[in-house]
């Protein structure tokens, strides 16, 4: 048996091939499924063709692997869908395309499969393996796709400038391989899509969000964004990416290209998470920079509040592309709103009540910020990086050790306003709730012990400078004070 042979030796694919022959039709698995196999990537979708009605061959398989699949069908595109053991199935007849300059959708028409093959965008996704019984594990590889996948080389099958003006989805579809898989683009490849950026215009944003977010989930996204500023693409994708590049020097005092200094960090939190927002909150972390510049004859250059600008440039970044604008975008907001907050911290001495302030602003994104905060240490003075991460293991440090209070007190002060009316002889008002307010941060904080004895001292202060008289001797026993009742 052949290597082929053997890479689809598995009942799905003769099942499917048995069906075709009783109809017979050639039927082959294509595109990027024969890619990944031929990789040992694992895939959960698989592509077939035969040369004829798609959708017939969809239906007829449907029966053959058991009787309540249902198959989806998409007539205008002349494709159907399946489901089976957690895989997508989706099959076409061969086909060959036209397309209108104004529009990526093609004019689609019955086709040969050598056609087929010829549409597609590049030749590590223009092979296919035959399944039909006589030519089972057959290879179809018109372009040389195999030579192109053991050799790391992205390159499209036809005149790159046709491919990419036909549908400029490619251009990023480029992009994505390689950074996905490592590969390099061929020189002439790499040229037609910079002659073609400008065709990104007629691209529905929700296309170019699907392969961001591709590229961005990929081990080193840098290797995208890169790409899409050399090629011209950055300004269709994310202008206020494009804008953080190149250095400007005044007097002989320059500023560190931002937009490569962001690609670092950004490779630097991917190799911690594979959380997709902590990401996003890392490609856009200085991205109210270029707003933010400015020079400064004693300083040099400066981006005062840049973070807060960013966060701010946030909702209509994620608008545009069509990403989510709930909890996700929030998230990301704030790791640009925070990101400076962690190493403005480690400059002072940590304190309780710093690293209170600090988990209180950020929740149950502070994990993901502390990643952010390191990834954001790209200095080459190695002194000045390595005392910046030794002081962040100081933070961790003091994050854990306030959590674990935190446990024990439940941010409960030790008094409560009905504590304190009796104390000061107050009724209920706003006296009251100023003292409990104050009290409550100072105890959040850790500015005082949390001890009954320290909540009396600063009430005792405070009630003072607010021209009030407290006596702790009538404070309720708390032993016999009756609890609050809770609703469950």
């Amino acid at each position: 048996m052949s290597e082929y042979k053997q890479l689809i030796d598995k009942p799905i694919f003769h099942t499917i091939g048995r069906v075709a022959d009783g109809m017979g039709r050639e039927a082959y698995v294509v595109g990027g499924f024969v890619r990944d196999l031929l990789l040992g990537r694992p895939s959960k979708d698989i592509d077939f063709v035969t040369v004829g009605s798609g959708i017939d061959l969809a239906r007829a398989s449907a029966r053959a692997l058991g009787q309540h699949i249902k198959v989806t069908v998409f007539k205008s595109f002349g494709t159907a869908r399946l489901a089976w053991h957690g895989t997508e199935l989706e099959f076409v007849g061969a086909r060959r395309e036209s397309y209108d300059r104004n529009s990526r959708n093609p004019i689609v028409e019955d086709g040969t499969l050598d056609e087929d093959i010829a549409r597609r965008d590049f030749t590590i996704n223009a092979m296919a393996l035959c399944i039909n019984a006589d030519r089972f594990g057959a290879l179809v590889d018109n372009y040389n796709g195999l030579d192109d996948l053991k050799a790391g080389i992205i390159r499209t099958p036809l005149d790159p400038d046709i491919t990419f003006s036909d549908d400029p989805l490619r251009i990023l579809r480029a992009v994505r391989f390689a950074t996905q898989l490592g590969f390099r683009i061929a020189p002439e490849t790499l040229m037609a899509m910079a002659r073609n950026a400008g065709r990104m215009t007629i691209l529905a944003h929700e296309r170019i969000k699907d392969e961001l977010q591709k590229i961005m989930a990929s081990p080193k996204p840098s290797i995208g964004f890169v790409l899409m500023m050399k090629t011209g693409v950055l300004p269709y994708v994310l202008p206020e990416l494009e804008a953080m590049s190149g250095v400007e020097t005044r007097h002989g005092r320059g500023h560190k290209d931002n937009f490569y200094h962001t690609l670092e960090v950004l490779d630097n939190v991917a190799a911690r998470t594979s959380d997709i927002w902590t990401r996003w909150g890392a490609l856009l972390h200085d991205i109210g920079k270029p707003v933010t510049k400015q020079w400064d004859a004693k300083n040099g250059w400066t981006f005062h509040n840049h973070n807060f600008v960013g966060s701010k440039m946030v909702p209509r970044i994620f608008r545009r592309l069509g990403l989510p604008l709930g909890e996700e975008m929030r998230k990301v907001q704030k790791l640009v709103e925070l990101h400076m907050r962690p190493i403005a911290l480690v400059e002072d001495e940590v304190t309780d009540s710093a690293v209170r302030r600090l988990a209180n602003y950020a929740e149950e994104d502070l994990e993901d910020l502390m990643i952010l905060a390191r990834a954001d240490i790209t200095s080459k003075n190695l002194e000045k990086k390595q005392r910046f991460l030794e002081n962040f293991d100081i933070v961790d440090e003091k994050i854990r050790a306030v959590r674990a209070l935190d446990l024990d007190r439940a941010f409960r002060p030790a008094l409560d306003g009905f504590d304190i009316m009796a104390m000061f002889g107050l009724p209920q008002g706003r006296e009251v709730g100023t003292l409990m307010k104050e009290l409550t941060r100072v105890s959040k904080d850790c500015e005082i012990e949390p001890t009954r004895q320290a909540a009396i001292d600063f009430l005792l202060d405070l009630g003072t400078r607010m021209g009030l008289h407290g006596d702790p001797s009538l404070l309720p026993d708390p032993a016999t004070k009756p609890k609050k009742k809770t609703s469950n």
